[in-house]
């Protein structure tokens, strides 16, 4: 249950109703909001006097929950904004990995060329083997942030573990956790105590339910700007990387608050079907798109075969406007 306390009422009865209620307590900028356990669903009359507002759910995804806010949460992303009433695509884009200046270089120009505002790169890598490229690290972080100076671009990128989320978060405009990282308590807690975006993507064995819940740790902590990413969970196929859940997006759309971008890179696991993919994603009408790209896919040093090169990036760009156009959006 959510309970929105009214205005001037003392420290001492909200810290009362908090403790009896064993809730977690928000102080908003026009009111106090106390969050309960989803069991706890009224509370006792001689406190109603306190209270202008409350909301009961039957599961805890509640300050996600389209019930409790009915129109999706406006988030700013670098210098546009998704979601709300904003007609907006973004398109992510950029390589796995960060690697060198001329290839981060080469990305941040494609990217300007078609228009486009954000470029992702990772620089602490949470690889399957540990003897694959781990990431260039800070002096990724400081390549990005050299890129962002010269070319007025959003960055997107991600924290591995709990130990350099500080460093991300100094260098990074939004803050991605990635599906291996969805469970770390000690990330998502950091990232609740920030107000810059957060990108969330769901692990890849997570139900709609767990992932949800893993954006309720953030946005419970006072961090309101909290993204979903659906980058595919692992099924019974074995033809492609993942299997994109476009049912639980659907599931999303309807009954969260959240802005949701989907990523068909990571889903697919394979360049050929990536274009397709992202068309079929762009048209469910999505607050954005996350998209691998290098110069020289071949040459990448992590996620090879997922990643479009350049001249391939460009033609899947292009055939995006007319669906977006088509659906209301525009992509940025």
């Amino acid at each position: 249950m959510i309970i929105h306390i009214k205005k001037g009422v003392s420290e001492k009865i909200i810290n009362e109703i908090a403790v009896k209620y064993h809730s977690t307590v928000l102080n908003e900028t026009d009111k106090t909001v106390l969050i309960t356990p989803y069991a706890i669903n009224k509370i006792d009359d001689r406190y109603h006097k306190f209270v202008s507002e409350t909301f009961v759910f039957d599961n805890d995804i509640q300050l996600a929950s389209s019930a409790y806010i009915k129109d999706k949460r406006e988030i700013s992303v670098g210098k546009i904004k998704i979601g709300g009433n904003v007609n907006n695509t973004v398109v992510i884009a950029g390589p796995c990995s960060v690697e060198s200046w001329e290839q981060i270089k080469m990305t941040a120009e494609l990217l300007k060329s078609c228009g486009l505002t954000s470029l992702r790169a990772g620089c602490f890598k949470p690889r399957t083997s540990p003897y694959t490229f781990q990431g260039l690290g800070l002096e990724g972080l400081k390549m990005l942030d050299a890129i962002r100076n010269e070319y007025n671009l959003t960055i997107v990128t991600e924290v591995r573990d709990s130990t350099h989320a500080d460093m991300v978060i100094e260098y990074a405009d939004v803050i991605q956790i990635g599906a291996k990282a969805m469970y770390d308590h000690g990330i998502l807690h950091k990232c609740a105590s920030i107000k810059k975006p957060v990108l969330l993507k769901r692990g890849f064995g997570a139900t709609i339910q767990e992932f949800v819940q893993a954006a309720e740790f953030i946005l419970s902590g006072g961090n309101p700007n909290v993204i979903l990413c659906e980058r595919g969970i692992r099924t019974f196929e074995t033809k492609t990387r993942f299997t994109l859940d476009l049912c639980g997006v659907a599931y999303l759309k309807k009954y969260t608050n959240l802005p949701i971008i989907l990523d068909p890179s990571h889903a697919m696991g394979y360049a050929y079907g990536v274009p397709d993919l992202t068309r079929a994603c762009l048209a469910m009408g999505v607050d954005g798109l996350l998209i691998e790209t290098h110069p020289e896919p071949q040459k990448a040093k992590s996620d090879a075969s997922q990643q479009l090169n350049h001249e391939e990036f460009k033609k899947l760009f292009q055939s995006l406007l007319p669906i977006a156009n088509s659906i209301g959006k525009t992509i940025i």
